[in-house]
């Protein structure tokens, strides 16, 4: 038998060894979720698969806590063809961030650093090292350049590196800007974070990760792909150029993604890691509060990002999430500590929106699901759109003001411009805040044509003030 014969033998049986595995691990998971729900997720990720390209997508959804669904959708494999499947690891990227960012925490609760601390503590040699704090490597606002801001890997990158020539090259060059005083991504900030993390634990970080992190929290197929590609019965990375067909990704040098984004897991096993925030099992709760809570520039304003993890509100929920691109793969993870809910998604392909585009369309489902107020509420949203795409509303829903709004004329503009749209093939709620007393809401509604938002204000007794649709700029 030829070696060709042999790999294609191997990858056969690979593929219905696999299948078997992913019949038993979806059956599992989907017993915790809704048909209608479980199905609503595949058809997401499904549709944003065929309409972007990409190759293959992973999914893991938490729900009350608990992983509730893991499913894997397209080829991991182009040439020759090989199913996604759910024990695949995936490249995860800069949510590689959030777990350094962690075991500096975690050192700082053994007191063998502060996030205070001037980075002139650990690395006297760097530019202004005095004055930059290991809280702005982790929260961006240091200065430090970033090596590597494209969206495909240079040539140089093709070549193995250390972290300490990556830090002679950028982490000795004047700052951007003042500490403190912006904020601008860096992966830079994360190997300088991973070098000073080596140097107080004294050991190497992705050991110390092993025995402080994944061992913990039962994270059993963590790679580092900082050394070496993945495996043969792992997913392939590819890219594209412009909408040509999908081409085999380089593989960044070894030595590249230090502390910044090294890790590459299954869904499965990052929705762990989820579960981890969630139930704030590794870190005391002032250090995850840290970890959570928005850094603020020298002025005041917000940057929306805290330690290795952007923050956010999303229709009143408050929300963790970070992305992760490396070469060949995509990835997002969102969390919502509050609500026990998370979904991570991870992809096979760089520079493509792919993970994002299906975690953010599956979070409103996991969201209605676990707020039943909020559910009924969209649910009558929806039939109010639905009757004013009829010239029709029940005006007891709404206030003395609401009522003057709709008049004949509004019902008949109403009816002539969202009638011939038809049914939505989306509808969520994307914000909630409080403003005049009042709740203010939007959704996004979405045909195959075009988008529209709805700004609702709703009064405390649950009357409508306002009920507007307008064009949305994009169909995103």
């Amino acid at each position: 038998m030829t070696n060709q014969s042999r790999c294609r033998r191997f990858i056969q049986r690979c593929v219905l060894a696999g299948t078997v595995l992913f019949v038993i691990e979806s059956a599992v998971a989907q017993n915790q979720l809704a048909p209608d729900l479980a199905s609503s997720i595949d058809k997401i990720a499904q549709q944003v698969l065929r309409d972007t390209g990409v190759p293959s997508a992973s999914v893991a959804v938490v729900k009350n806590g608990e992983i509730a669904y893991v499913r894997a959708y397209g080829n991991a494999r182009m040439d020759p063809k090989v199913p996604a499947r759910p024990q695949m690891r995936y490249s995860i990227g800069s949510i590689s961030k959030q777990f350094t960012a962690t075991a500096i925490l975690m050192l700082a609760e053994e007191g063998k650093l502060s996030l205070d601390d001037p980075v002139a503590r650990f690395l006297p040699d760097l530019t202004r090292a005095s004055e930059v704090t290991v809280r702005q490597l982790l929260s961006h606002t240091s200065g430090y350049q970033d090596y590597w801001p494209q969206d495909y890997v240079p040539p140089f990158m093709l070549q193995p590196v250390t972290a300490d020539k990556i830090l002679d090259m950028w982490a000795k060059k004047p700052l951007d800007f003042d500490p403190g005083t912006k904020w601008q991504y860096s992966n830079t900030n994360y190997v300088i974070a991973g070098v000073i993390a080596e140097k107080a634990s004294g050991m190497p970080l992705l050991e110390f990760l092993q025995k402080r992190v994944f061992a913990p929290l039962k994270m059993e197929s963590v790679a580092n792909i900082d050394q070496s590609r993945l495996g043969d019965t792992d997913p392939s990375g590819y890219m594209r150029y412009a909408l040509g067909p999908p081409r085999r990704a380089p593989k960044e040098g070894r030595g590249w993604l230090f502390a910044a984004g090294e890790l590459a897991m299954p869904a499965r096993e990052l929705a762990k890691w989820d579960i981890g925030l969630i139930n704030q099992a590794l870190l005391r709760p002032a250090s995850y509060k840290e970890m959570e809570t928005e850094v603020r520039l020298k002025n005041g304003d917000g940057t929306k990002y805290a330690l290795g993890l952007d923050v956010s509100t999303q229709a009143g929920h408050r929300m963790l999430e970070h992305s992760g691109e490396v070469s060949g793969f995509t990835s997002d993870n969102i969390v919502y500590p509050d609500d026990r809910v998370a979904v991570a998604v991870l992809t096979n392909q760089d520079a493509a929106t792919a993970a994002s585009q299906i975690a953010r369309k599956i979070s409103p489902l996991l969201l209605a699901g676990s707020n039943p107020g909020a559910a009924a509420r969209l649910a009558q949203v929806r039939s109010i759109f639905r009757g004013l795409q009829n010239g029709k509303i029940d005006r007891a829903l709404l206030t003395a003001d609401a009522n003057a709004y709709f008049s004949e004329q509004a019902l008949r503009d109403f009816a002539s411009s969202l009638g011939p749209l038809g049914v939505p093939e989306d509808f969520v709620q994307t914000s909630e805040e409080g403003r005049g007393g009042m709740t203010l809401l939007t959704y996004r509604v979405k045909f195959r044509q075009r988008t529209l938002d709805i700004w609702i204000y709703q009064m405390p007794d649950g009357k409508y003030e306002q009920y507007q649709v307008m064009p949305r700029a994009s169909s995103d």
